[in-house]
């Protein structure tokens, strides 16, 4: 339920707009914080991608450093300060590769992440390109103020290193394979045999240094378990036998990575996962953001409640007929499997629901129910994204709302021309 101060604050707004409570923001930021048990929490940018956002979490004495998405977001992180970065995805982007090699103090701040030698022989590519540039220039991107000395010792700096491992479940996996598998499909590392073999390649090659090992158990962190329904049953179960399968294959993996490499950190975890990654003795931090804004997803879970914290409302704009009110845009959808809990919660006010022949649309979206006689036009609907970061591709800032007054406004990645 959206509180009547915070709609208070909201009241003349020119809308559509995206709003964040930042008193919930800021209790979420400390329950992260307590669920974490005293292991410092890597902030996943894309989660939020709104610059002032994170720098709030950071300034939080739980987070350290940062899981970005990408080789562009990471040099835009960077730019603004932030040093220990994290990317969280292979990148194959070359001119972002390039600017990084050539960009000042970069390479020690910034960490990439691979899961093959294809990803090894880019990277190196890319460095071997800058550094052979010497003192002329270099393609895509070193702006003209590079010396040549900067150029070539930017090139020649050493790669930090990080091991992405597959975190999914697959049961009986020793005889069906892959052929069931439960969570995200990333990684082909998976076993320490994989691990290790990837691991010597790194240290085989002069200039890269493994740093890190990432582990993502999607299956667990992003999957709700709320429920007395026979498919939440089945996912419950399905969560505490992949914990347990998951602790001791991830403490075999880290122990003969161990012998390899001297690792620097050990991540894994999310959100949804911090009562079992926490616990289980392996991690040396843990990865969070979408629980910062706390998105309509994780009204499903079971062993957590954090607070909504961001929201977008859209104006009434028309009453179609007894029963109905059409409000302006809202086609707000996230990604994965498309399904009901995909779409927007309808957070104010309570009985609205959507049409079943329209859904959530680009242009209009029209709600049926008792709670559409209590509207009038220009009256605000309250709605969360079913994700939490992606609700920040679709405006340019949000309305921060503090003590029941809009007290500022954080401008997004969209909104600074950010792409990710």
């Amino acid at each position: 339920m959206v509180s009547s101060g915070l709609r208070r604050a909201l009241n003349g707004t020119c809308a559509p707009a995206a709003v964040v409570d930042l008193e919930a923001f800021d209790a979420n930021l400390d329950a992260l914080a307590e669920r974490a048990h005293g292991l410092p929490i890597r902030l996943a940018t894309k989660s939020l991608r709104v610059p002032a956002a994170i720098d709030r979490a950071l300034a939080h004495p739980a987070y350290s450093g940062v899981l970005a998405y990408s080789v562009p977001e990471a040099l835009c992180l960077h730019a603004r300060g932030i040093r220990d970065i994290v990317i969280g995805y292979p990148s194959l982007d070359r001119p972002a590769l390039t600017r990084m090699f050539a960009e000042a103090g970069a390479c020690e701040n910034i960490t990439v992440m691979i899961d093959s030698v294809d990803h090894l022989d880019i990277i190196e590519q890319v460095r071997t390109t800058v550094a052979e540039a010497g003192r002329g220039s270099v393609p895509d991107g070193t702006g003209p103020g590079e010396t040549g000395a900067t150029v070539a010792e930017a090139g020649a700096a050493s790669v930090r290193v990080c091991i992405d491992v597959d975190s999914s479940y697959r049961p009986a996996e020793s005889w069906l394979g892959d052929r069931v598998h439960i969570g995200a499909r990333r990684s082909p590392i998976r076993d320490a045999r994989s691990a290790v073999t990837l691991a010597r390649q790194v240290a085989a090659r002069p200039g890269f240094d493994l740093v890190g090992m990432m582990f993502y158990e999607g299956q667990i962190a992003g999957t709700a378990d709320a429920g007395r329904s026979v498919r939440q049953t089945i996912v419950r179960a399905m969560q505490r036998a992949s914990i347990a399968e998951l602790a001791e294959r991830r403490a075999t993996v880290i122990a003969a990575v161990s012998d390899v490499a001297d690792l620097a950190f050990i991540n894994g975890g999310g959100t949804g996962s911090f009562e079992s990654s926490s616990v289980e003795g392996t991690l040396t931090e843990l990865a969070a953001g979408s629980g910062l804004f706390s998105p309509g997803l994780f009204d499903g879970y079971t062993h957590f409640r954090h607070r909504p914290a961001a929201y977008f409302v859209s104006p009434v704009v028309r009453r179609p007929a007894p029963g109905w009110v059409t409000v302006f845009k809202g086609g707000f959808v996230a990604s994965g499997v498309p399904g009901p809990d995909r779409l927007p919660t309808i957070a104010w006010p309570p009985g609205l629901d959507y049409s079943s022949l329209e859904g959530p649309g680009e242009v209009q979206t029209p709600l049926t129910g008792p709670g559409a006689e209590t509207l009038s036009i220009g009256d605000l609907v309250w709605f969360r994204h079913a994700k939490a970061g992606e609700l920040a591709e679709h405006f340019n800032e949000f309305q921060i709302v503090s003590q029941d007054r809009i007290s500022d406004s954080w401008t997004t990645y969209r909104g600074e021309g950010l792409v990710l």
